[in-house]
């Protein structure tokens, strides 16, 4: 039995707009409908790194590709699409990461195909209180002028 389509999309989505619970459940749905095979083990582990890349919430982890992905710029996911088709149909790559690949590439073509409004990142503090606690760092004592003023 094929993976669904409409459940695999459906996860994309919600992983993209980061509601978690409900990829989480989506992901239960498609595990349980794969049969057990290394291609759709594959498949299955590339998809649920992607969930843990969202939601852990690390866009500075310069390690994780879901992070670094901006889901406006089309062109960059149909060229990555294409790289990831590339690994998926070399035949030196094992049906593991065959299936991985294969999970990618469908990532990347949902995406490309769909209108996400991001909204920014919600940042606690502006520039300017920043800049404030910067220079109020400045006037704190340091370990040298706490030791010099103890001795």
């Amino acid at each position: 039995m094929p993976i669904p389509s409409a459940l695999v999309t459906r996860y994309f989505q919600l992983i993209v707009e980061r509601q978690i619970t409900e990829a989480e459940r989506e992901l239960e749905k498609l595990k349980g409908k794969m049969h057990k095979t290394e291609w759709n083990r594959g498949y299955f582990r590339a998809l649920y790194g992607m969930l843990l890349a969202r939601k852990n919430n690390h866009n500075n982890d310069s390690y994780a590709f879901f992070s670094k992905l901006d889901f406006r710029d089309k062109e960059a996911m149909n060229n990555y699409r294409r790289e990831f088709l590339d690994h998926m149909r070399n035949g030196l790559h094992g049906d593991f990461d065959r299936g991985y690949f294969a999970a990618w590439a469908e990532c990347m073509r949902v995406l490309s195909k769909l209108t996400i409004d991001i909204p920014e990142t919600k940042n606690n503090e502006s520039d300017d209180e920043k800049t404030k606690i910067v220079e109020t760092d400045k006037e704190q004592t340091t370990i040298e002028s706490f030791s010099e003023e103890n001795a």
